[in-house]
């Protein structure tokens, strides 16, 4: 029988320890966001539909992104036992540099107008965080700006080609002079996506006022006050704006970039350069076997061409073909720490983070930055723990297996009719 007695006054009290309030509000909305999606929920609640939409879209079906995010769902990891990890290095070299991390920021455009820290607001984590910044053209801070502000880190560039090379030449040469190391010259974009919810929602550069906008931003006043109260938005390369998101790049990009492009581009940079937007594995070895010093497997986020290839499902296969040594870096649904590892695991150099960190700006500028990071950091340290692994360089392919969910379909054999001799007409 169980032993019964009067409860102590003294345990009671030890029972009842109560957390103490945070009454800082940002802080404490951060702190209870324990996972990305969590971030994004709170992004979702703070920011304007059509901003949050431009972020979190995709193009088309939005097919693209959604195969992407599952693609890294379907993943079985390999721990092993008896292999003591207490603790984990989770640095690694990239490009010629350190990271601190094995992922860095993506490039985004328009950023300022998801929270008006913007790119400073990635920047300054990322140089917290001792992992590279990746600039956009089409970002809404300046090259120099986006230097003042990590002066000491690893600042990249993202260079589309623009129907008026000057431009692009331009931005080549100011990113050297302010001691970025990296360009990365970016080739899925010839002609902008059909982003089918910046569209619907109206969404415009700079923002157009609607009666659906203005409803919208009834509940969300600080977003309109931070946009309205701050310096006007400046681009990275456009001088004039007016018009969606689609409307601009088609009126900037070029659909007749080619290799001609990236020898002018290549002769002009005197860091490294890397090819951002491959998709095949023939073009991944072309690029290599040319001497660029890396490529980035991705699909623009699924924001270009919906139904492209998974970046995710290409690594392997890249891999193989284009050597251990090739500098392999992938993007496009990463949305957790263990998406990361398993990249590194099947021979990926290097990661790159867009929406993750953009849902942390959304929820709580530079502080959510810290805190998408932080996030990530963990996911990363917790999954190599119970992997078994205490370095980056000690994860492999016996780490993990792709499960199989989209299968190609073999191409079928179209049937030749048989030739007929002139004899047999006769």
């Amino acid at each position: 029988m169980v032993t019964r007695q009067i409860p102590n006054p003294k345990d009671i009290l030890e029972l009842m320890q109560f957390k103490r309030p945070e009454w800082n509000a940002r802080k404490r909305r951060l702190d209870a966001a324990l996972t990305i999606a969590d971030l994004r929920t709170i992004a979702q609640r703070r920011t304007p539909k059509a901003a949050f939409d431009y972020t979190d879209g995709a193009a088309e079906g939005e097919l693209s992104i959604a195969r992407a995010r599952q693609a890294f769902e379907d993943i079985e990891f390999h721990p092993g036992i008896l292999t003591p990890a207490p603790s984990v290095d989770t640095s690694c070299e990239v490009l010629g540099g350190p990271s601190a991390l094995p992922f860095g920021i993506a490039p985004t455009g328009f950023t300022r107008l998801m929270q008006t820290e913007g790119e400073t607001a990635g920047a300054g984590a990322a140089a917290a965080a001792g992992i590279p910044f990746t600039l956009s053209t089409l970002g809404t801070t300046s090259i120099e700006d986006v230097r003042a502000t990590n002066p000491h880190g690893r600042n990249w560039f993202q260079l589309y080609v623009m129907r008026d090379r000057e431009i692009s030449y331009g931005l080549t040469r100011r990113a050297a002079a302010a001691g970025f190391d990296t360009l990365f010259f970016t080739v899925d974009t010839p002609v902008g996506g059909a982003r089918l919810r910046d569209k619907r929602n109206g969404f415009s550069i700079p923002p157009q006022l609607t009666l659906g906008t203005i409803i919208n931003a009834i509940p969300r006043p600080w977003w309109w006050i931070d946009f309205l109260t701050t310096p006007k938005l400046e681009f990275a390369s456009l001088s004039t704006t007016g018009g969606t998101v689609g409307e601009l790049l088609d009126a900037a990009m070029d659909p007749t970039i080619s290799y001609d492009d990236l020898e002018v581009i290549r002769g002009m940079w005197p860091g490294k350069i890397v090819i951002k937007g491959v998709q095949t594995v023939t073009d991944a070895k072309k690029l290599i076997d040319l001497g660029v010093d890396g490529i980035v497997l991705s699909n623009h986020g699924g924001r270009q061409l919906d139904r492209a290839p998974i970046p995710f499902r290409l690594l392997p296969e890249v891999v193989r073909e284009v050597g251990k040594d090739a500098t392999v870096i992938v993007d496009t649904g990463i949305m957790n720490g263990a998406d990361i590892v398993a990249s590194i695991a099947l021979g990926a150099t290097f990661t790159l983070v867009g929406r993750a960190y953009l849902y942390g700006l959304m929820a709580g500028g530079r502080q959510g930055v810290d805190r998408a990071i932080a996030i990530l950091r963990s996911e990363i340290e917790r999954t190599m723990k119970l992997l078994g692994v205490s370095t980056l360089a000690e994860l492999g392919p016996r780490h993990v297996t792709q499960l199989t969910r989209l299968t190609p379909v073999a191409q079928p054999v179209r049937a030749r009719a048989p030739r007929t001799s002139t004899a047999a007409k006769a």
